[in-house]
């Protein structure tokens, strides 16, 4: 007779990691959460808020996962997957409720799963936010031998008065950078095709260590941002860089910005890719270039803002203004 675990898939490698990755999840359990893992269902109560307006994201770590699995370090991108989904729910102002997390591949082993949720959970603790759920799906024949995807999603919560929608954005104001922590996770399939050799060193560091440092969260600051200052609008600077990403910002078609050239230090991870053949438009186009985050304040504003976000150990620039 021919069984499941005949055709590829192990029911009892699942019921492992199941296991495995109860103790990471019970570490992100936060007041709305109800029930564990394992159930049919996720539930939580939204608490605190008296019209609460709720904000969904999804996202994944991309192809960033598949160098991730080829160096063989699997704890980290997890984070990226929870930042990336994170950090697109803070651009309306709301703060990160819980998470839940799509793991796929071609035949599952455990301990490499158990490290990726590990990075989800850690993740997770970073943004504020609960692991809840997920899914889990061994798919012989549709990935490759050895292969990973991990996808999430993230839903957020902002009273409806509250909602950072750039309505009050106007000609004046400026545009506020954060510092991204390198790469984050857009664009490493024009990063696999160029690199060849991930043992390379820059400043000292290896290519590997680069490349592989997770999104940053920049949940924490930016909702103390919100509590302290008009923040009229958000942009997660991800696929597309700043000159895309920036207009997402906007609430009237007309308004544009200007960014100034030289207002913040590019890390050298970018301009090493550069020299690898890439051209400089091809680069803005494809990564953050340095900023991770990008907040529009009013100029009376800004200097304080700067000020919090670089005593806070968020390096920020003043990089443009809105005309």
């Amino acid at each position: 007779m021919i069984s499941y675990k005949d055709a590829g898939v192990n029911i009892k490698e699942g019921d492992l990691l199941v296991d495995k990755i109860k103790k990471y999840t019970r570490k992100t359990k936060t007041e709305g959460v109800i029930n564990d893992i394992g159930s049919f269902g996720a539930l939580f109560k939204v608490l605190g808020y008296k019209n609460p307006i709720l904000v969904s994201g999804a996202d994944g770590a991309g192809t960033k996962i598949s160098l991730a699995i080829r160096l063989k370090k699997y704890d980290t991108v997890g984070i990226d997957c929870v930042a990336m989904c994170v950090n697109d729910v803070l651009c309306h102002g709301a703060k990160p409720l819980f998470f839940l997390d799509y793991l796929a591949c071609d035949k599952l082993d455990s301990d490499i799963a158990a490290q990726l949720v590990e990075g989800v959970a850690a993740g997770c603790l970073q943004a504020g936010c609960a692991l809840i759920g997920g899914e889990t799906a061994e798919m012989p024949g549709v990935y490759a031998k050895g292969e990973y995807d991990l996808a999430g999603f993230c839903v957020g919560v902002v009273e409806e008065g509250e909602i950072v929608d750039g309505k009050t954005i106007r000609s004046g104001d400026v545009l506020i950078g954060i510092a991204s922590s390198g790469v984050h996770s857009n664009g490493f399939s024009l990063v696999r095709k160029v690199v060849k050799d991930y043992t390379a060193e820059i400043d000292g560091k290896s290519l590997k260590e680069i490349l592989l440092e997770p999104t940053k969260i920049y949940a924490p600051i930016v909702l103390e941002l919100i509590k302290r200052y008009e923040v009229k609008g958000l942009a997660h600077i991800t696929g597309g860089g700043l000159y895309e990403n920036i207009p997402r910002m906007f609430n009237d078609p007309p308004l544009s910005f200007r960014l100034r050239e030289g207002s913040y230090p590019i890390p050298p991870i970018f301009k090493y890719l550069q020299s690898l053949g890439i051209s400089k438009e091809e680069m803005v186009r494809t990564f953050n270039m340095g900023i991770g985050m990008a907040l529009c304040v009013s100029k009376a504003e800004s200097a304080s803002v700067l000020d919090t976000l670089n005593a806070s150990d968020w390096p920020s620039y003043l990089i443009g203004e809105i005309i």
